[in-house]
């Protein structure tokens, strides 16, 4: 394992809508984060998001903090925000979207962060991903515990009474929710095994366009999935990291992304990227930048309508 070595892909869960009871299961609080890998190489420590993407230099509290661990260890996990007592899914996503150095030291100190590891991966340079859970949790807590805060070991039980006690109790601290496990289970490389059961209305959307420019967007069009019709929705403001990545897509894109019959609009316009209009309660007509094909984005809704859903990432996995 090196800091040029290929991406590690992460388990993934799959929504449920009822807390699981079955014999074997453990249960972990579900925490609003921005999904992180540690690598703890023999040189350095890299940090991983979901995507692939090294994000090391937006959070150096947790890489000088990783740099404790044993050389040739993998954790998977979370990083969460606390703030008034509670994480905050926004200000991860301020401390993610550090363009600079000194601007990440800055939000370290202001908006420390806080890992919260649910699984370990390599541990001193031996791939433990075939162990079962149960064994890989025993040396991620005896890994963790003895370091301490900010990388800590999320919450774990085997009672499903007191789980549901969790799901019940603890989103007034920021938790949206709880992912299950089988305590025999290697780890899922890449699947979608684990279930995880959430508070809120987060599911899967197709991106069919965005407000504002190529170079800043400003907000996404969006058909969420599972709806009754397919009239699109405008999401809330973009955070400067999705302002980032959606601007990367484009350009990968290039005139790809844009609709068709596109073409003939932007050359009539000197170049401009072509444009549409909506009606979205709340905004009458709207004009968008339209997408064909579609990107897609992970979406959290409190309402079918009303507030507008937020825009969680964008799923580069798909």
């Amino acid at each position: 394992m090196s800091a040029t070595g290929p991406a590690i892909r992460v388990a993934l869960a799959v929504a449920v809508r009822s807390l699981p009871r079955e014999a074997g299961l453990a249960y972990e609080p579900k925490f609003d984060g921005h999904r992180l890998v540690i690598r703890r190489t023999a040189e350095d420590v890299v940090l991983q998001a979901r995507s692939g993407r090294i994000v090391t230099g937006a959070f150096p509290d947790l890489a000088a903090a990783a740099r404790r661990l044993p050389a040739g260890t993998v954790l998977d996990g979370e990083v969460v925000v606390w703030h008034a007592g509670r994480t905050d899914f926004a200000l991860v996503q301020r401390r993610a979207a550090a363009a600079t150095s000194t601007r990440a030291a800055v939000l370290a100190q202001s908006l420390p962060a806080s890992y919260a590891a649910f699984d370990v991966l390599e541990l001193a340079g031996v791939d433990v991903r075939g162990r079962p859970y149960e064994r890989r949790r025993a040396l991620l807590v005896d890994l963790l515990l003895p370091l301490g805060p900010p990388l800590q070991p999320v919450p774990m039980t085997t009672d499903p009474e007191l789980a549901e006690t969790w799901y019940e109790t603890l989103p007034a601290s920021g938790i949206e929710g709880l992912v299950v496990k089988r305590l025999d289970q290697a780890y899922p490389t890449g699947r979608r095994v684990w279930r995880k059961l959430r508070h809120t209305d987060v599911r899967d959307a197709a991106v069919v366009g965005y407000t504002g420019t190529p170079r800043r967007p400003l907000a996404l069009v969006l058909v969420p999935a599972g709806t009754e019709d397919d009239a699109p929705l405008v999401s809330s403001p973009l955070s400067a990291g999705l302002r980032a990545e959606l601007v990367a897509a484009l350009a990968a894109r290039g005139t790809a992304g844009e609709a068709a019959g596109g073409e003939a609009a932007a050359g009539a316009a000197g170049g401009s990227a072509p444009t549409a209009t909506i009606v979205a309660i709340g905004f009458g007509e709207l004009p968008f930048r339209p997408l064909d094909p579609p990107l897609a984005a992970e979406i959290r809704q409190a309402s079918t309508r009303h507030p507008p859903p937020e825009v969680l990432r964008l799923r580069t996995d798909l």
